[in-house]
Parts: structure tokens; sequence; C-alpha cells
């Protein structure tokens, strides 16, 4: 806590405000007036600020509504915060006024006393940094810059990666066979191959489908204003923001197509975190999937092992967990509470605004950045585990599912008979097969071989 202060005033009066902070009065009183949580709003989100107010400056100043060097002044302070500098001043809980109009206005004031120290005179935080602009589509732009930035930059290439190292074990593992499960029960045989294609086919479904979201992400909001009307802002203004921001950050936006939709709803946010909870739920699976396989190692399937990573137990001396499988699992059931607050949020649009733009934000930042930790970790799993061939072949021989493959030769009601002896006997179903059926050794044999089954 500072102990020296600096007087600022706005349109409701004098208010201290420490002496060093970059911030100004309406920042402090929303540091006064909102303390219901340690959250605050990601840092990707204030980057995507800074780049929002840099475009901003930079059509502002084409248009002539801020002259040349102020302009430039502004461009250059909104930078810093594009580049990830002064964090540290966005200090506000993320529970605060639902337009985000706090947060904007610590953007325009930390920009404004930045520029000013270039200019050596006063910034307007509201004349100048947030000229033709206003937190009503201000932060929804910002909702969706930043979650598209985080998935090009973050998730998608994490996804691929995940897919290689899937791929790759496939390829190693194509003549590994092992004993299928339904109901958690045994079931035909397949490849282990096969069994992570399925994994891989869920993460190439999601990353289509994330795709396909992004068409409607990268349409924003800014040049909407206040109520989508877009007062005060110049007819031009949208169209030439979206041509400016798509070349400073990399990816192609373009003018919402219709304002008072993007400002009233969120429903792109409501999608994307609808995709967002489909890739959880395939982590959670594959997850799973990995900590079944690894279970034992004498009690349980013991088909694989993964990496021993950490002592599993302050008690059982020995002892060895799946922890990373665990931790992504974790991460995917908040991701999927973090939709169910998004879903709720989104429907909280009164007239034109939606109210809870704050908290949609962090939560979609949040999901995607711990989905792009999921995939890490499951790279590292996958990668590592090693396959029990021992066990996964005494287990194979002699399961008496594969009398399935007798069907078509003795019926099924005599199958049944055939299995349920080898379940009692636990003898090999092969054994069992040629003492029960007239059929010859060796074409049994054939009948029953796991890898003509897969």
């Amino acid at each position: 806590m500072s102990s020296k202060y600096r007087t600022e005033k706005d349109s409701l009066g004098e208010i201290q405000v420490p002496l060093e902070a970059l911030y100004g009065a309406q920042t402090q009183r929303a540091i006064d007036n909102f303390n219901i949580s340690n959250l605050l709003m990601p840092p990707l989100f204030i980057k995507s600020l800074g780049l929002i107010k840099a475009c901003a400056a930079k059509v502002n100043g084409k248009l002539g509504l801020l002259d040349p060097q102020l302009a430039e002044a502004i461009f250059n302070a909104a930078m810093e915060l594009a580049e990830g500098n002064h964090v540290d001043q966005f200090p506000l809980d993320l529970f605060q006024t639902g337009s985000g109009t706090s947060t904007n206005m610590n953007a325009n004031e930390v920009i404004a006393n930045l520029a000013g120290k270039q200019l050596k005179r006063k910034v307007h935080p509201n004349d100048a940094v947030n000229c033709s602009q206003s937190s009503n589509d201000v932060i929804p732009t910002a909702i969706h810059l930043s979650a598209q930035l985080a998935l090009e930059q973050q998730l998608l290439p994490a996804l691929d990666e995940l897919q290689k190292v899937i791929l790759k074990k496939e390829q190693t593992l194509s003549g590994s066979l092992k004993t299928g499960r339904t109901h958690l029960m045994d079931a035909m045989p397949l490849s282990f191959a096969q069994e992570l294609s399925g994994w891989r086919s869920q993460l190439t479904l999601a990353v289509s489908r994330i795709v396909d979201s992004q068409k409607r992400l990268c349409q924003i909001a800014q040049g909407a204003t206040a109520v989508g009307t877009g007062v005060n802002a110049p007819s031009e203004f949208a169209v030439l923001f979206a041509e400016q921001l798509s070349t400073l950050s990399g990816s192609t936006f373009y003018r919402a197509d219709n304002f008072f939709g993007a400002l009233s709803s969120q429903d792109t946010a409501v999608e994307v975190s609808g995709q967002l909870k489909t890739l959880a739920v395939a982590l959670l699976k594959i997850a799973n999937d990995l900590r079944w396989m690894n279970s034992g190692p004498l009690a349980g399937l013991a088909e694989i092992s993964l990496k021993p990573l950490q002592p599993g137990s302050s008690i059982m001396p020995g002892k060895i967990n799946p922890v990373l499988p665990e931790a992504v699992a974790m991460a995917a059931v908040q991701v999927i509470g973090n939709d169910t607050t998004i879903t709720l949020a989104g429907g909280s649009g009164n007239f034109q605004l939606n109210v809870m733009l704050p908290v949609i934000a962090f939560n979609l930042l949040q999901s995607i950045q711990l989905l792009t930790g999921g995939c890490g970790a499951l790279m590292e799993t996958i990668a590592d585990f090693t396959v029990n061939s021992e066990k996964i072949e005494e287990s194979l021989l002699r399961n008496p599912i594969l009398v399935t493959a007798l069907n078509k030769e003795i019926g099924y009601n005599k199958a049944a008979e055939i299995a349920k002896r080898a379940y009692a006997e636990k003898r090999p179903i092969l054994e069992v097969a040629k003492e029960m059926t007239d059929l010859d050794g060796d074409y049994l044999a054939q009948l029953l071989n796991p890898e003509k089954l897969i």
C-alpha cells in the first residue's frame, strides 16, 4: 500500500490516488467499490485492450479526430499494454460493473497517463483515449479479440501437437493387441493403435468445431459505441478499425453484421465456450482411459504403466498415482463448470447490453488456458507410457468373448455355453471350444486368432 497520494478529479469530484499509480480517479473509485474476490482480469484481456486502444488512436488520427502528435502518443502508450507491460496497474476485481466500464476506464487512464508523460501535458482519458468508443463496444470486442488470440496462439497449436503425439504412439503400437471393453466388461479385441485413433478423432473434430466458431468470433462490436447506433463515432470508423486490428493482431477481423446483436448478446462467446466444453469432455475421456489402463499394478487392469512422476502417498510407501491424468480431469471439469457460468451470463443481455461481460471474459480465457495446459499434460503422459505386453497377452488369450467369432459356425447359444464354461474354469477359449465343438483345431485357432478379429 502506498503511503503517498495525489489528488485526482472526475465528474463526481476529488479522490485520493496512490502517487505512483498510472491509473486515475475512476479506477480508484472502482477499487474502493468492488471488493468481492481476489480475481483480476486476465493479462491477455489487458493486452487486447491495449491493441484496441492503439487501433482506435490510429483510426481517430487518420479521420482527423485527434491531432497527429496526440494520436501517436496514445498509440505508443497503448502498445505498451499490448506488449504485456503495466499489468500491475490493473488491480480491479473481476466482479465489477457488468459492462466492464471500470476496466475500460482503467485502460483509458493508464494510457492517458503514459501518453501525457510522452507529450509532457495532460491527456484526457475520455475525450482522447476513449474517442469514438464506449465501454459497451470496447469490452465485447476485447472478449472476441482475446479469445481469438488465445485460440490461435495457445490452444490450437497445443491440440495439433497432441494429435501428433497420439499418432506417433499409434504407429509404435500398431502390432499390439488388447482386450476391448464395453460397460467396463471384456469385449472383442482391438489394437492399441485403434483405441488411440479414437482419441485422436475426438481431437480432430474438436479442432473443426473451434475453427468453425472462429468465423463468428472474428466479427467484432467496435464502432457500435453505446447502444449499437454508433453515436459519437464516424460512420467509417468500424471498418477502418477492423482493418487496423487485423494488421496489428495478425488475425482477420470484421465489423459485426449487426451492432445491436453484438452489444446485447454474447451468443458467440457462449458458442465458443460450448466447443471448449466438448473438448473438455474429450480430454476427460482420454484422461480416464489412461487412469483405468494404468490401474493396479496388481489389482487393476495394469495394461500400461505411466511414467512415475512423484510419490503417490504420504503414508503408503512405493505407491505411484496417475497424477497428470488426474490433473487433466480436474481441469476438464472446471471448463465444464465455466461453460455453465458463461451460458448463464450470456443470457443476461438486457435490452441493448449484456451486463455480465467481465465474468464471460474471465471464464472463457481460463477455459482456453486450462485446455491448453491439459493438452500439454496429456502429451507427456501418452508419449511416455509403456505397454505391459505380458499382462495384455495373457488377458487377451483368456478372453471368452472371443467366442463371438464362432457365432456363424455354431450359433449364439452354443457360443454362450462355451464362454460361460471358459469363464468358470478360467481356461483359454480355444481349449474349451475344441472340447465342445466338432470344428477342426486349426480352423478354430484361425477363427479365434485376435489378429484376424481386429
